[in-house]
């Protein structure tokens, strides 16, 4: 049966290999468990449902990506994209959190479209290289500045906005401390790095009575709370228009780039670079997201971590079943999962901060028609405290600089329709 599923032979695999793969994916990104509860939570949704929301959208997602597009690519609600939910639209832009995953919701639907439809392609070809990078790199600012607050590393100040906080404090401490232990293993190459960061801290800080224990099994909690609250009719509002497109946007690369990433480094390309299936893929990330929001969560996503599954050996979907299988059992985990502090998590949010600005390293800073939208990007998502914001700004800073510079037969028409929506909505919105 697994081989008709899954043609392991086919692919050169054997079923022992591929569950190797599956824990060692699951091993890397189960942090998410414990960070994304948390993040949500600070919108006021309750962080049990919260929890499962987390764990069954994961699952439900890997088992589509696997049975479905019988690929080695794990899912789960993406980083900085739950960021951007709890800080940039919530917190930051007033919006309930019933009308935040009601734009999750939305995004999800018209990924789904544009995965049925082929318009991936034109969609992807469309937007300029630089800005990918710019905003990549701006999201993982987004997240630093939000582990900076977390752990009470950066306080608000009157004066100059932002300010050195008390580094003698226990969040402070155990914020730096999670965040040099998390890098170092990560360099050693050891697996889990990151979970075992936030399960350390966290234990160091329950023995010196930092923080309580809560337990470690129980049975799991409602997600009553979350399931299908989203308030769609509120995310039809004209103000969530950027929002929508934000996560859609976000969503959208983050997958392709996680895709064809994954795929390459697996050799599960074609002769001619491409990704076989890739509607498929695609198709089950956009459903996933869709399913998640239903459920009580940001946007589900393919995981970069998928990666070290495939240098395990992982080349099927069993991979991905494997890892959808420990998602499940994780929902009886739920009070452990409620015994991780913030600023236990501030570390790991760094972490993912340090890889996603790496993109800036792939810049052409010697053109800087295409360095300065760059920067924009890079600087407004953190500074304006929103992920659409500086996908907007940095939309209209390229639009405007390569008409100014002589460049603008370079830019496709979707970019000047963007720029002139972004536009239009500072404006007048």
């Amino acid at each position: 049966m697994l081989e008709r599923l899954f043609k392991i032979k086919a692919h050169n695999s054997s079923v022992k290999t591929e569950v190797i793969a599956g824990i060692t994916t699951f091993l890397t990104m189960a942090y998410i468990i414990f960070v994304n509860p948390a993040m949500l939570a600070d919108t006021g949704m309750d962080y049990g449902a919260i929890f499962v929301a987390t764990c069954l959208a994961a699952a439900i997602g890997c088992l589509i990506m696997g049975l479905y597009a019988n690929y080695p690519i794990a899912m789960a609600p993406g980083m900085g994209l739950n960021a951007f939910f709890t800080y940039g639209v919530v917190l930051g832009m007033g919006y309930s959190w019933e009308v935040a995953l009601g734009g999750v919701f939305l995004s999800g639907i018209v990924f789904v479209l544009i995965s049925i439809l082929k318009m991936r392609e034109w969609l992807i070809n469309a937007i300029p290289a630089s800005l990918k990078l710019g905003i990549a790199a701006g999201i993982g600012f987004f997240l630093a500045i939000i582990a900076l607050k977390n752990a009470g590393i950066v306080v608000k100040d009157p004066n100059t906005m932002v300010t050195l906080g008390d580094l003698s404090s226990p969040a402070a401490i155990y914020g730096f401390l999670g965040f040099f232990v998390i890098a170092a293993l990560a360099h050693l190459r050891i697996t889990g790095s990151v979970m075992l960061g936030i399960l350390g801290v966290t234990l160091l800080a329950i023995l010196f009575g930092h923080n309580e224990f809560a337990g470690v099994v129980s049975m799991p909690p409602s997600i009553a709370p979350t399931f299908m609250a989203m308030d769609i009719r509120g995310a039809l509002e004209v103000g969530m228009i950027s929002v929508i497109f934000a996560f859609l946007f976000v969503d959208l690369f983050d997958t392709s780039g996680t895709l064809i990433g994954v795929a390459e480094r697996g050799k599960l390309l074609d002769q001619d670079g491409k990704l076989p299936r890739i509607e498929k893929a695609l198709l089950a990330d956009s459903s996933a997201t869709v399913i998640g929001a239903a459920l009580g969560t940001s946007s589900t996503t393919s995981y970069v971590e998928s990666a070290s599954g495939v240098a395990a050996g992982g080349r099927t979907g069993l991979t991905a079943v494997v890892v959808a299988g420990l998602f499940l059992v994780s929902l009886f985990f739920a009070p452990l999962a409620a015994s991780i502090p913030s600023y236990a998590t501030a570390g790991a949010l760094l972490y993912v901060a340090v890889l996603m600005a790496g993109s800036l390293a792939k810049v052409d800073w010697e053109d800087v028609s295409e360095a300065a939208p760059v920067l924009i990007a890079a600087l407004a998502m953190p500074l304006t405290f929103s992920i659409a914001h500086g996908i907007a700004l940095a939309f209209v800073s390229y639009a405007v600089i390569k008409l100014l510079s002589g460049q603008g037969k370079q830019v496709s028409w979707s970019v000047y329709f963007l720029a002139a929506l972004f536009i239009v909505k500072f404006v007048l919105l």
